[in-house]
């Protein structure tokens, strides 16, 4: 048997073992459900689930390289790049030339990006307080605490995420740590 780490003793390690089991299958169980409800995005808003990701990393990174974009979505170059044309011809991504280098474009999301961002975040936000209007101020509170807190966990130990946007990361959630 492995000697415990942190003074934990090994019923503690047990104890650690099933609660991580348990949040394995609650999470994946969560994230199972939403990736089904994500994928009817392409039948009601005409964006895929990624495109709508570019989306909003696009507003929350402002006016960015393509090299930027796919670091920031955890994609190669030639997939955010796919993703960015079919955006462009869709009218909801614009290219122009980088402010601080004339030889760069940036990407940039147009008025009709911001406005079916808008009303898509407007339905998820609609479908969240639909989920736990029933649930308790506090519990609401702590819940989005908590998930926050493991998402950036999750992020930092498995997708390499910067704390800073627009910091290169390196994909892998496979990777050892």
């Amino acid at each position: 048997m492995p000697r415990p780490l942190w003074g934990q003793s090994p019923t503690a390690d047990g104890e650690l073992t099933r609660h991580a089991r348990d949040l394995h299958n609650a999470v994946s169980e969560l994230v199972r459900v939403y990736q089904f409800r994500d994928r009817k995005c392409i039948f009601y808003y005409d964006v895929s689930v990624t495109q709508c990701y570019a989306i909003s990393a696009l507003l929350r990174l402002g006016p960015t390289t393509l090299n930027a974009l796919a670091a920031d979505l955890y994609l190669d170059k030639s997939t955010a790049s796919r993703v960015i044309d079919s955006l462009e011809r869709k009218g909801y991504v614009s290219r122009v030339v980088d402010s601080e280098d004339a030889r760069a474009l940036s990407l940039e999301v147009t008025a009709r990006g911001r406005a079916l961002h808008k009303r898509i975040i407007r339905d998820l936000v609609d479908e969240m307080k639909a989920l736990i209007q029933n649930l308790d101020p506090a519990v609401r509170a702590a819940t989005t605490s908590l998930v926050a807190r493991l998402a950036d966990a999750a992020s930092q130990r498995f997708a390499g995420k910067r704390k800073r946007p627009g910091k290169p990361g390196r994909p892998g959630a496979c990777s050892e740590p």
